[in-house]
């Protein structure tokens, strides 16, 4: 049992870095195409609020501020779908799969709509397109969450990396962030990989967004990862850290 349960933590901890895959190229994707706002990085977001309240940038207030509402109303939303952190949860909780397949939903319909304009939307347009991403992936911050480990994230990441710089710093093991590690170059791969598909084939965007999120959900569906309950050695998430 003991060795099975590992294999299960680590199929969820690589599902996690595609999902940070994912947030990554949706990030750097819609910030090229979309109007220079990002879909989950609201940090960045509220910055960019600021910025162009004080330099009377009113388009870029409008998506950077719209950005931000719609991930609020996804976490929300991703929230009372996927719930919260319990004592006796399984490795993988059914309604964290049911939280990514209405984000899986989501990004469907901004496909759609993607590809309905081949990939040229208006003005208008692109502020829902935008708000669809940014609620998505706030759907997907909030199914994370439901893991209840610490340090588990796909979009938050400035605090992951902070984590893993105060453990290397305190003398922990190296071991003990590789998982950390892997989540921020999953980031940074999906940035780069998003980048070149925006500028190079942009209507396959949404194709890769798709992709990533069906690849997660398909895996879920094709082992039992709901039957083992939280392994030991992974802490529930304290409120400080969230």
């Amino acid at each position: 049992m003991a060795s099975e349960r590992q294999t299960t933590v680590r199929d969820r901890d690589v599902m996690v870095v595609l999902l940070a895959l994912n947030s990554g190229l949706t990030d750097a994707a819609g910030y090229l195409v979309l109007g220079g706002a990002f879909s989950s990085v609201m940090t960045g977001n509220m910055v960019l609020l600021g910025l162009s309240l004080g330099s009377a940038a009113g388009q870029l207030a409008l998506h950077a501020g719209g950005a931000v509402l719609a991930f609020v109303f996804g976490c929300a939303i991703g929230t009372r779908v996927a719930g919260t952190a319990r004592a006796g949860d399984p490795v993988w909780p059914r309604a964290v799969t049911r939280a990514l397949l209405l984000q899986a939903a989501v990004v469907a319909v901004y496909a759609v709509a993607w590809w309905v304009t081949a990939g040229s939307p208006g003005t208008a347009l692109k502020l829902g397109l935008l708000a669809l991403n940014a609620f998505a992936l706030g759907v997907q911050s909030s199914a994370v969450q439901r893991f209840g480990v610490a340090g588990l994230s796909t979009t938050y990441l400035t605090g992951t990396l902070t984590t893993a710089v105060i453990r290397v710093t305190s003398g922990r093991p190296v071991r003990e962030i590789g998982h950390s590690l892997l989540i921020l170059a999953g980031l940074i791969a999906g940035a780069v990989i998003g980048t070149i598909i925006a500028v190079h084939a942009p209507l396959w965007v949404p194709a890769a967004q798709l992709g990533l999120l069906l690849l997660v959900v398909l895996r879920v569906a094709d082992r039992p990862l709901t039957q083992l309950g939280r392994p030991e050695g992974f802490d529930v998430i304290a409120l400080n850290e969230s």
